[in-house]
């Protein structure tokens, strides 16, 4: 199997970690047809070195973007998103990649993703499963079973013109997977692929921030609020201890009195609350 394949990548201020990520993709076995970085407004060398490897690189390309002055939250990575999208040049592909500016993998990396899309013909979303370097130890980041994190994950055309591309806002790494469940597609991580997120998820911006935007996201995907307040309470033997449960909580209320969009499909919010109730009954869904 020799799909074709392009990538996406928004980036802001990833001077430290880029070129790991450059590096990564240079030696895959199997090459995407076209890559779009896309620099975020960085205030760093993030640009610079992305313009670097284009001049060497005709697949490579950089849309560079005005600096907001803040980062954005959820939506900012969407907007770049969107924006590398609208400017790829690449009409025939097989699979799009989103894959962040701050990991290390395989060079056999995209080649294995692609075996496992070649064995499960009703694969939709897949890729690796995250891991951070803790004290010298790779530790995996924990996931619901239907999850892909959005730092890399590939999606089969067919599956991404079924579920209309991806929600620009907070939420979007999960309502994309769910409407590919609803519509019968799979979506999961492959166990035996590792890649080395340098970055811990919401390090940005600190661990109470992050959990606010994670409520926020809970709120826009269409969480049902019996499973958000046992997921809180899940949470509370979790780091960061209380504070995360409170910091869930206070972003789903903001977004909720804020009247925040969110997809507005009955049948997507039928199926994610229906799936999350029967989860609380102990019944099969697709968390677990």
């Amino acid at each position: 199997m020799n799909p074709k394949y392009i990538i996406i990548t928004p980036v802001r201020d990833e001077e430290k970690y880029i070129e790991s990520t450059i590096g990564s993709v240079l030696c895959q076995t199997i090459c995407p047809a076209e890559w779009v970085i896309v620099n975020d407004g960085s205030s760093d060398r993030t640009g610079e070195i992305a313009d670097r490897y284009a001049a060497m690189y005709s697949w490579i390309r950089v849309v560079h973007r005005k600096n907001r002055g803040f980062r954005k939250s959820g939506g900012g990575v969407m907007e770049a998103f969107f924006e590398g999208y609208n400017n790829l040049q690449a009409n025939s592909w097989d699979f799009i990649v989103k894959l962040d500016g701050d990991l290390s993998f395989d060079p056999d990396y995209f080649e294995k993703c692609f075996a496992y899309f070649s064995r499960d013909s009703e694969l939709g979303i897949g890729g690796g499963e995250i891991h951070h370097n803790v004290s010298g130890e790779l530790k995996l980041e924990e996931n619901p079973r239907f999850h892909v994190r959005g730092a890399t994950k590939i999606y089969k055309r067919a599956c991404w013109e079924a579920i209309g591309g991806l929600w620009p806002a907070p939420g979007w790494d999960t309502i994309d997977e769910v409407k590919a469940n609803m519509l019968g597609w799979k979506t999961y991580a492959f166990h035996d692929l590792r890649l080395l997120h340098h970055r811990f998820t919401g390090s940005e911006e600190g661990l109470f921030h992050d959990r606010v935007k994670h409520g926020v996201a809970c709120y826009v995907s269409g969480y049902h609020p019996l499973y958000l307040a046992a997921s809180c309470l899940h949470r509370l033997g979790k780091r960061p201890y209380l504070v995360g449960s409170v910091g869930i909580i206070c972003g789903f209320l903001k977004a909720q009195f804020a009247h925040q969009p969110r997809p507005e499909d009955r049948s997507y919010l039928e199926y994610i609350r229906g799936q999350q109730l029967r989860r609380l009954c102990g019944m099969q869904t697709i968390w677990k």
